[in-house]
């Protein structure tokens, strides 16, 4: 799996919070970023719930 994040994003952080291991907040930018590019096994399905919970529908899956 690897996630990306769109320009939409409102920098909310609430994708920062729920799985800093991949998500971290850019202060330049005012917006989330990846930190990593394939997202292990172990942390999938709460990257799925931070992609179901970001309000902007910034973030973007693909398996």
């Amino acid at each position: 799996m690897k996630v990306t994040i769109t320009k939409q994003c409102m920098g909310d952080r609430n994708c920062n919070d729920l799985c800093p291991e991949v998500f971290e907040y850019d202060e330049d930018q005012l917006k989330s970023t990846i930190k990593i590019d394939d997202i292990p096994k172990h942390l999938e399905e709460i990257v799925r719930r931070a992609a179901d919970e970001c309000g902007a529908d910034a973030i973007i899956i693909e398996e």
